[in-house]
């Protein structure tokens, strides 16, 4: 990283302008401007001083080197893992600290060695105060990368520190660094409800996450199960929508999306017994149709009310689609929130 580079991120990391950097150090801020963009270098005799201001050594502000590959990072964390299995712990430690000093720009190399030494510290039941200031350290400063990789993993293996440590609330703010969209984030959350008392919302937040765990996995067998309609496979075809009624089975889903796919199989083959069978069994009784409403996976979660009419109206959509083409009825498996 070159020099310009390094006091950018460093200023940065102070929340300072580059006016006041400037002022600090007695020049104009054009002249920083122009350090950071690297079309000019600051004197020699500014280079202590501007380590002062940054709260860095000469070394880091003076290290010209490139980004490491992933060759090279992968190189030292297989030597780390090595010196792990067959050496001392503190050995281990001091070198990797020392790698860490000698790029310490390298966020990857920090975050893998952090996770390293704080797995292999869990399983030999070492707790020590120093080697916890460095690796929680390590964590933080991933945590400020622009790398959304590197902050999740890093987010990741803090959570798992401060938990061990039964700081459940430092663990809490750790789920901040996941996005909404990640499924861990809920999971996790799960996790420190049960482990702090709050079990009502425990309970909510894995029914909520195997309800939607279920929506997620239909979504891929009926992705195959189209697919296999689509190239004229009737043997794969039946296989898919076998699973697909195990499937709605085990998540106790209901005989709507137990029989989905026999129906739509029965418009691909003209099977009309198979046909009434599934309808039968899809429509005979508007109870049974919502019965995840009454299962005990999803008793702390709340459904928005849908209604006979709402069945009704489903009921006569697929009865006018079984004369429609093939995948009529996969495209109108809805009925859940």
């Amino acid at each position: 990283m070159e020099i310009g580079q390094v006091i950018r991120r460093y200023r940065k990391k102070k929340n300072m302008t580059q006016e006041e950097m400037a002022d600090r150090l007695g020049v104009s801020g054009p002249a920083v401007n122009k350090w950071e963009r690297g079309n000019s270098y600051p004197d020699i005799t500014l280079l202590a001083p501007i380590a002062r201001l940054l709260g860095i050594t000469p070394d880091v502000l003076l290290s010209f080197r490139e980004e490491m590959t992933k060759e090279e990072i992968n190189s030292l964390v297989a030597q780390i893992d090595a010196m792990l299995q067959d050496g001392s712990y503190e050995e281990a430690f001091l070198w990797a600290r020392g790698k860490v000093e000698q790029y310490p720009d390298c966020e990857e190399l920090m975050l893998n060695m952090a996770v390293i030494l704080h797995a292999h510290g869990m399983m030999r039941d070492i707790f020590d105060k120093e080697y916890d200031r460095c690796i929680l350290k390590w964590y933080q400063r991933a945590l400020d990368s622009s790398d959304e990789s590197i902050r999740t993993r890093a987010a990741d293996g803090l959570f798992g520190f401060y938990r061990v440590r039964e700081e459940y609330e430092k663990a809490e703010e750790c789920l901040a660094f996941f996005s909404k969209q990640n499924p861990e984030r809920k999971r996790k959350m799960a996790e420190i409800y049960s482990l702090t008392g709050r079990r009502a919302e425990a309970y909510k937040a894995y029914e909520e996450l195997l309800f939607s765990g279920y929506q997620m996995v239909n979504g891929y067998f009926s992705g195959l199960y189209k697919l296999a309609v689509e190239d004229g496979d009737r043997q794969k075809a039946h296989m898919v929508a076998d699973r697909i009624k195990g499937l709605a089975r085990v998540f106790d889903m209901g005989a709507y999306h137990e029989a989905w796919a026999e129906l739509d199989l029965a418009v691909m083959e003209k099977d009309s017994g198979m046909a009434a069978a599934a309808l039968e069994n899809m429509f005979g009784r508007v109870d049974e149709i919502e019965s995840w409403r009454r299962s005990s996976l999803y008793e702390h979660m709340t459904f928005r009310e849908l209604g006979e009419k709402f069945w009704g109206e489903l009921k006569q959509k697929v009865i006018a689609g079984l004369g429609g083409p093939t995948g009529t009825a996969t495209n109108r498996k809805t009925g859940k929130e």
